[in-house]
């Protein structure tokens, strides 16, 4: 049965995910009963194994999706040393603005246009530095850790909500890195992931940082690390049919395995790099190939008479085709974001099949001339 959900958060679940895979879901009961916090140590505890995150690297669930997790660290460890910031989506974009218009930190933001990365070589490790490991908006992602030195004197500050449990960490350059479950395991929406290394957490019981900081943000108690938080004992109330459905989602994928995780992740992306090199009029908004993301696959036309369409005509054309994908239940929410050039964006991560993905372009194809016919 084909799968039309290619939404890049939340996004499609599982393959074989059923409503039954909730029934064990601890409802009307508290989180910190004896059964709730045994089913958020578990999500951590299997979250550390899955990834293969350090012993000594502390791991929590956290509000707000991955948003929370990461403003919780950058409001948290950020302030003692000079900020930079890489830009080249909307989402580093925003964290960018929220660090020199919240925080007041007057960052060096290195910003490249969508499809494009900044020279990593011209990163100053003096300072703490923000990025995105993948970007969900523009398709482009990192092309390894190399550039991130193991001597550093900064943090690492890591978005990696689209990239963890599809693509390699290198650990060792990781300070801080945070994720939502909704991306590429196909979790519910809300809660976050805060991955937190020794550097981080002796930079968090060294520094008070001088702003108020709201309560969902606090993980400091009595001038150390609060690791009861890191434990299963979470800052605000999260939902236990949304843990639940983590657990399930951790077990299918501990079952795969990261590489298998990764590998599906790939093929998909392979079934659309044979379409576009095949095809004229479409192509990768990713500038190269090395920084072509596997999960939030952005694509461009490129033929002349689309590209002297005005922008207006341009989004125009591309909401139409991608309005009656959804309409015909072939893809749903393929469209590019909102801030990005026209163009589709269809979610490639591990829980997609590579037959799904055929089906979507062999029709976006079709009606591509389609639509091209009736200028």
């Amino acid at each position: 049965m084909h799968n039309p959900n290619f939404s890049s958060g939340p996004c499609g679940k599982r393959p074989g995910w059923s409503f039954d895979s909730l029934k064990d879901a601890p409802l009307g009961r508290s989180h910190r009963s004896a059964l709730g916090r045994q089913k958020l140590k578990k999500a951590i505890y299997e979250s550390k194994k899955i990834l293969r995150v350090p012993e000594d690297y502390l791991l929590g669930i956290f509000p707000g999706s991955d948003t929370g997790a990461f403003e919780a660290a950058m409001w948290t460890l950020l302030g003692p040393r000079p900020v930079t910031v890489l830009v080249w989506e909307s989402f580093s974009a925003g964290w960018a603005n929220d660090i020199r218009k919240e925080l007041k930190l007057n960052p060096t933001v290195l910003e490249a246009p969508y499809g494009k990365i900044p020279d990593l070589n011209k990163v100053d490790w003096g300072s703490d530095v923000v990025f995105v490991v993948n970007g969900t908006t523009s398709g482009v992602k990192i092309p390894d850790w190399n550039w991130i030195p193991h001597e550093r004197e900064g943090l690492s500050l890591c978005d990696a909500t689209s990239a963890v449990f599809a693509m390699d960490i290198d650990w060792s350059r990781v300070d801080v890195l945070t994720y939502s479950w909704q991306k590429c395991l196909g979790g519910e929406a809300a809660h976050g992931v805060l991955i937190l290394s020794p550097k981080a957490i002796e930079r968090m019981e060294s520094y008070d940082s001088p702003w108020p900081m709201p309560k969902i943000f606090r993980m400091k108690k009595g001038g150390s690390v609060n690791r009861s938080i890191f434990e299963g004992d979470t800052i605000n109330t999260p939902s236990m049919l949304c843990v639940e459905d983590y657990l399930d989602a951790i077990k299918w994928a501990g079952d795969i395995g990261l590489e298998g995780l990764i590998d599906r992740s790939k093929s998909n992306l392979n079934v659309i790099e044979e379409w576009v090199e095949k095809t004229g009029w479409i192509d990768f908004l990713a500038e190269s190939g090395e920084i072509r993301s596997s999960t939030s696959v952005c694509l461009v036309i490129t033929s002349a008479k689309f590209k002297s369409f005005s922008e207006e005509d341009r989004t125009g054309f591309v909401k139409s085709i991608a309005g009656r994908m959804s309409k015909d239940n072939i893809a749903h929410d393929v469209n590019s974001y909102r801030d990005a050039p026209a163009g589709f964006r269809f979610w490639c991560g591990p829980t997609i099949e590579p037959s799904d993905i055929k089906t979507a372009i062999e029709a976006l194809e079709i009606l591509y001339y389609e639509e091209t016919s009736q200028l």
